[in-house]
């Protein structure tokens, strides 16, 4: 062992202890040691930040800002309905979840396929109670264990494929993976949903954590094409009881029915009064159709003789100064100006006692009143009319320009940011269809995947199915900084012939001239080392070693690279041996040490199942 190697095993030492201490935030810990390694002279300062032009970085980057269209967008929802079991209870649907993100990921990129998913996973943490993190790590592994059923399901078996080439014996063919992983990838699975998810720490997402506000109460208009007109008020219930909320009156023709018969049938142009939690509405937009009835942009409404436009129409960012049309003298805000607030009521705001026509919220702020929560009573008034109590949350939509112009006027105190997702059909679709060519463009190799998600990223900006404002919030930075830190550590374990250094001595060691004890030593250091570094790059590392110690032993080369192959695939104990598992670490909320409560006794699984499976198809 020489001097380069001897320091870069040191600061790996340092660096996993500090990842499992815990004391310090994980990017801190991967700039540290990319900088130890820059003045240790094991990585050349020129190249210290290459890692953040890594294409697993843009990768990881660009994946995190489409998904979030996705969920803005409303497509989300709609592909929680279509794909996950209705009714079903937390097994069923975390069976749905992770057998089509291992379907998914056997034909296209595994970020691609924890891309597309991962959102739903979300939701499905949400309906289920849990938190985010006992969904979206089965999810990971799923998608991780789906991969290596086929020849471009992974990077590792391409270049396992490719280093088969270079022995003569030609290429692997695209389902020469199949027969081990296909069995792998399904008992992994089987494991994950039956017992695994259970074993993953309850980590709760820091964007989850939050105040609880009560139930909201807000007006949702039916629209002609709603999927509620011609609902009866009781099948209407019975949707809603099903995302806790439920109907307090219906509004027709401006006449209110505080109780109207269960009977009756919803026409369009019908406004139903609903009591909801903030999180719920979005649900109950896009469950049915609906449209909250102050968000809606009129051409024109009649209030106390005046004509009133909307936010969207009206608002100017600064005082809300009108011409005598009643038009805004400034550019209206874009939609991607347009935030959603929520703002308590002081007991001396100048507000208390006024509805929002009495303070023309439109004409004079260019905002919106969404909905109002005040706990334990119901007020019988319409929205617009509604008076304003001391200790009422006021749901508001507009530029935060305004928004925060209107609390400073009214002595009303901003709570937070909410992200409603108020559906937009074309925006889904667009959304959907931007997402599907990204994850195409790489699965069949048009484009490279960092390249492809890139451009998706560019169209939905241009396209604007994610506000411009929420792009770079959308990419969870800490976790870019792990890849990008880690990267060239990775690259100096590999170039110092540190990572040669372990295989060669485990095979020498433990092996001893056997052929099978050989063979399950290269299946675990490739796991070993796939946890380290990057997948494909431990592919690189172990083939050549795999090649020659199956040379040496006089044995078949294909059951040695196909061990390579399972092994690399197969980076479960932390979260940058692969791109999903550094995907899910900022929104499960997860420490660097949680990720082998569940990746250890699985990969110990994979072991027990791939080595009798791969000497009796790919006999020595």
């Amino acid at each position: 062992m020489n001097d380069d190697q001897t320091l870069i095993f040191v600061i790996l030492a340092a660096t996993m202890a500090m990842f499992l201490w815990g004391r310090w935030r994980h990017d801190m810990v991967a700039a540290g040691s990319l900088l130890a390694c820059v003045l240790a002279g094991l990585i050349k300062p020129v190249d210290a930040f290459t890692g953040f032009g890594h294409p697993a970085v843009i990768t990881v980057a660009c994946v995190l800002v489409l998904s979030r269209a996705l969920q803005i967008s409303g497509a989300v929802d709609a592909l929680t309905r279509h794909v996950l079991p209705k009714d079903a209870g937390t097994m069923q649907s975390l069976t749905a979840l992770v057998g089509l993100g291992a379907l998914f990921s056997s034909f296209m990129n595994n970020v691609g396929a924890m891309a597309l998913l991962m959102p739903v996973a979300i939701q499905l943490a949400n309906q289920s109670d849990l938190p985010p993190g006992r969904v979206l790590m089965p999810l990971a592994f799923g998608t991780i264990l789906g991969g290596m059923t086929t020849m471009i399901g992974t990077p590792p078996n391409l270049i396992v494929s490719g280093f088969r080439t270079q022995t003569g014996a030609g290429s692997f063919a695209m389902f020469d993976f199949t027969p081990v992983g296909l069995a792998v990838a399904i008992t992994g699975a089987a494991f994950i949903i039956l017992i695994g998810w259970r074993l993953v720490p309850r980590r709760e997402h820091a964007a989850t954590e939050g105040f609880e506000t009560g139930a909201y109460l807000t007006e949702v208009r039916v629209n002609e094409d709603s999927k509620a007109t011609g609902m009866t008020l009781r099948d209407i219930e019975a949707e809603f009881d099903e995302i806790d909320a439920q109907v307090v009156g219906l509004v027709r023709n401006e006449v209110r029915m505080t109780a109207p018969q269960s009977g009756r049938k919803l026409l369009a142009g019908d406004i139903l009064i609903i009591e909801a939690e903030v999180d719920s509405l979005s649900k109950v937009l896009s469950r049915l159709g609906l449209e909250l009835e102050e968000a809606v942009s009129p051409k024109s409404k009649e209030e106390d003789g005046e004509e009133e436009s909307s936010a969207d129409n009206t608002a100017d960012s600064g005082r809300g100064e009108t011409d005598e049309q009643g038009e805004a003298k400034e550019k209206a805000p874009s939609a991607d100006e347009i935030v959603l607030m929520e703002l308590v009521v002081r007991p001396e705001a100048t507000i208390a006692g006024r509805s929002a026509k009495d303070m023309q919220l439109r004409t004079r702020y260019g905002l919106n009143l969404l909905a109002v929560s005040r706990e334990g009573r119901r007020s019988q008034a319409r929205l617009r009319t509604l008076r304003m109590q001391p200790g009422d949350l006021l749901l508001m939509q507009g530029p935060i320009d305004a928004l925060n112009e209107f609390a400073a006027d009214t002595g009303c105190v901003p709570l937070a940011e909410r992200e409603l997702r108020i559906p937009d059909k074309r925006k889904a679709t667009l959304a959907v269809v931007i997402m599907a060519a990204a994850i195409g463009g790489a699965a069949f190799g048009l484009l490279p995947a960092a390249i492809s998600f890139a451009i998706g990223v560019l169209a939905s900006m241009a396209l604007r199915t994610i506000p411009l404002r929420m792009v770079y919030n959308a990419i969870d930075w800490p976790v870019i900084i792990l890849l990008g830190a880690l990267i060239p550590v990775a690259g100096a374990m590999e170039s110092t012939g540190a990572a040669d250094l372990i295989a060669q001595f485990l095979l020498d060691s433990v092996a001893q001239g056997h052929a099978i004890v050989g063979l399950v030593m290269i299946l675990v250091v490739a796991m070993f080392l796939s946890d380290m570094m990057n997948n494909a790059a431990t592919a690189a590392v172990m083939c050549p070693i795999a090649i020659g110690a199956a040379s040496a032993l006089g044995v078949s080369t294909d059951t040695f690279l196909m061990a390579v192959a399972i092994g690399a695939s197969c980076a479960f104990l932390t979260p940058i041996g692969h791109q999903n598992n550094t995907l899910i670490l900022g929104p499960g909320g997860f420490r660097f040490g949680d990720y082998w409560r569940l990746g250890l006794p699985l990969e110990i699984l994979v072991v027990v199942v791939s080595i009798p499976l791969l000497l009796i198809v790919w006999p020595l």
